[in-house]
């Protein structure tokens, strides 16, 4: 598979590269991150790579990837080429408690700011980047769809999202001709996957595309961190957000013994292809089931050589199962009645096989 082999976002019209562009790495705000010469030659080899699909926030670095992003998508002249996604929730504001969230009355500020900062009328693909807690779905739902028939937005998409919230925004979505949900990004990989337990199955059966984010596990998937007693040691973000308090990073800054031996799965899979962790670590992600296009972030030209070489390559079913095994997910109620004991009392111990297997 090259970048260029793209796919359809869901059950829109939208054709994706099968690896995004990620850009929270746009900017050294948060202690960590490129400046501005380096991410403009990551998204150039990007672009000279085939790539299309390109990942930011109004969050991201204060606002400075999106602003960066606008600057190089025009003086490339590449706006119509590029499928521009961004997100809004966050705040924007401290103690304006409608300045963030999913109302509409943040959604219209947030996609404004964010137009404003790109240099551009529409986004390609619009955000709900992480579940509020309180606002109706059906306001949210419908203040997406007005921006959709307005032009200033072309597909939506749900990030970090309980899946129960993102089936019904479909299904209500479906019932009153509001604009359907065309992806989710949430976070996926060898060490985090618990998105298979009820959002991988819910995407397949209400047609939205899955954009794994954090594939590399904050680049613990990487292999360039080491144990420490019951930390971590090594050169790359960890000591950054190590104080940050940010639950995202606690797999990175206190991995689990599980985490390690994942890792070192990975590493040995690594050893006999004669390719990266990182590699490996993406090959597995981009082959799981329900997989579109995944989203990795870069701080150098050679980080990012060494994600799409991810493309290059296929793991076989005995490799695919050693990863599978050693991170497997704990089974829990309700999910032990699916599996075979159950079912086979379920069916009579006849073989049922599903009508799109």
């Amino acid at each position: 598979m090259k970048l260029d082999d793209y796919k359809m976002l869901g059950r829109s019209g939208l054709r994706v590269s099968p690896l995004c562009l990620g850009t929270m790495t746009f900017g050294t705000d948060w202690g960590w991150g490129s400046d501005e010469a380096q991410a403009l030659s990551l998204f150039d080899h990007y672009l000279e790579l085939g790539g299309n699909f390109v990942d930011t926030a109004d969050g991201y670095t204060g606002g400075k990837s999106e602003t960066w992003l606008g600057r190089m998508i025009k003086e490339r002249k590449v706006r119509d080429r590029v499928v521009l996604a961004t997100k809004f929730t966050f705040s924007g504001e401290a103690g304006n408690p409608n300045a963030g969230g999913n109302g509409r009355k943040n959604i219209y500020r947030a996609l404004e700011a964010s137009l404003r900062r790109l240099g551009t009328d529409y986004v390609d693909l619009y955000f709900l980047h992480c579940w509020d807690t309180h606002t109706p779905i059906e306001e949210v739902a419908s203040t997406l769809t007005d921006l959709v028939r307005s032009g200033k937005v072309r597909n939506v998409g749900l990030s970090d999202v309980p899946a129960w919230y993102a089936a019904r925004y479909q299904t209500l979505a479906e019932r009153n001709g509001w604009e359907r949900i065309a992806a989710l990004q949430l976070e996926y990989s060898l060490i985090e996957r618990s998105i298979e337990r009820e959002h991988v199955p819910m995407a397949r059966e209400l047609g939205m595309a899955i954009l794994p984010w954090s594939p590399l596990a904050s680049g613990f998937l990487a292999g360039k961190y080491q144990r420490e007693g019951a930390g971590i040691t090594g050169e790359g973000r960890a000591d950054k957000v190590k104080a940050s308090g940010n639950p995202v990073f606690d797999k990175l800054v206190k991995p689990s013994e599980k985490a390690w031996r994942t890792l070192d799965t990975v590493q040995a899979i690594a050893g006999e292809l004669g390719r990266t962790p990182a590699e490996v670590a993406l090959s597995w992600v981009r082959g799981q089931p329900g997989i579109t296009s995944t989203v990795i972030g870069a701080t150098k030209l050679a980080q990012l050589e060494s994600n799409m070489r991810s493309l290059e390559f296929e793991l076989d079913a005995s490799q695919r199962a050693r990863l599978n095994e050693i991170s497997a997910l704990e089974v829990v109620h309700p999910y032990v009645f699916f599996g075979d004991i159950f079912q086979s009392m379920v069916h009579g111990g006849a073989r049922v096989y599903a009508f799109n297997a």
